[in-house]
């Protein structure tokens, strides 16, 4: 069954995770460092020599309760082997590149802790922020939280204008605001995003994929601030090629979240103007219905039975591995 709940909360930050004053230290009082004995935290890798030792590093001094698994997309500059010397982490490979959603999917199947973290190995993310992302799931707060990139964050430019059209239609389809669509700091406990594991996909929208997922299925989605570093090495996203790429993805998700709603829509457009176009023709000229009006009446009817079929196929594949959640 589809739980229903209230799906956006805006989640403070705990105040386990304290800054230091003058420097980037923060502390971990002992109660946050046992509730993260039950996390393991997700760190997809491409070709980030460069950042992906002093990340995990970071990550296990600040955090040794943690169950880290890196997981190495098919590196071809020795990515993995930076890595696999470091002691009480799981390093994982992909013989080829296989795609970001890929990776966190080869990463939370061999996941042993009860929840589970999704973490960038570019650098860009903190530990103080994965506490305030984790602990809200963890104490049983959300069902899920997402880390909201704020004030001070680092941006990209040129991803402006297709995260704007993204998160128009993300909110089209799914009728309330989302602060960040595809952040790559998220949590949720491992058994709730496994079940929905089918419907990511392997590339770099599986983030997106997985916040409209929860939001939709009417889970209680947080969203906590983060601050988001400058990313160490090269980005890994074309702008040709994942411009097109986010077309694709946009039409995925319309006809995986909302079929029925935007087939109508799109149906409705051909057959009001036909109907109305065909009435006028027939009553000023007498000669009956024009054969343009009434193909596009049939062309806009067909659209929505086409949304009807969809939406029934989209919410059984939605449906399968659901049961009950608390």
């Amino acid at each position: 069954m589809k739980p229903v709940q209230s799906s956006h909360t805006e989640v403070a930050d705990p105040a386990c995770a304290k800054r230091g004053t003058h420097t980037d230290e923060f502390f971990i009082d002992l109660g946050s460092r046992d509730a993260l004995s039950e996390l393991s935290v997700i760190i997809p890798v491409y070709n980030e020599v460069t950042a992906i030792r002093k990340t995990v590093e970071e990550l296990k001094s600040a955090c040794p309760k943690l169950e880290i698994i890196v997981v190495d997309d098919g590196s071809d500059d020795g990515t993995g082997d930076a890595v696999q010397d470091l002691h009480g982490i799981k390093v994982l490979s992909h013989s080829r590149n296989c795609g970001y959603g890929a990776a966190l999917k080869t990463g939370m199947r061999s996941a042993s802790r009860s929840y589970v973290a999704w973490y960038d190995g570019d650098g860009q993310h903190r530990p103080e922020d994965l506490l305030a992302v984790a602990l809200p799931v963890i104490t049983g707060e959300q069902d899920a939280v997402v880390g909201v990139r704020g004030q001070g964050s680092a941006r990209q430019i040129d991803r402006v204008a297709g995260k704007a059209l993204l998160t128009f239609v993300a909110r089209f389809l799914v009728g309330q605001p989302i602060p960040d669509l595809n952040s790559g700091l998220r949590c949720f406990p491992v058994d709730l995003i496994r079940r929905y594991a089918h419907l990511l996909p392997n590339g770099f929208s599986a983030s997106t994929t997985s916040t409209l997922c929860l939001v939709e299925r009417g889970y209680r989605v947080g969203y906590v601030p983060i601050k988001a570093r400058r990313r160490e090495g090269q980005s890994k996203v074309r702008l040709i090629s994942d411009g097109l790429g986010t077309l694709r993805l946009i039409f995925r998700l319309v006809v995986l979240f909302n079929a029925l709603k935007v087939f109508t829509l799109l149906g409705l457009s051909l057959v009001i103007p036909g109907l109305i176009y065909g009435v006028i023709v027939a009553l000023e000229k007498g000669a009956g219905f024009p054969t343009l009006a009434g193909t596009a009446i049939i062309a806009g009817l067909l659209t929505i039975f086409i949304g009807v079929v969809a939406d029934q196929v989209t919410e059984l594949r939605k449906e399968r591995f659901e049961d009950s959640w608390d």
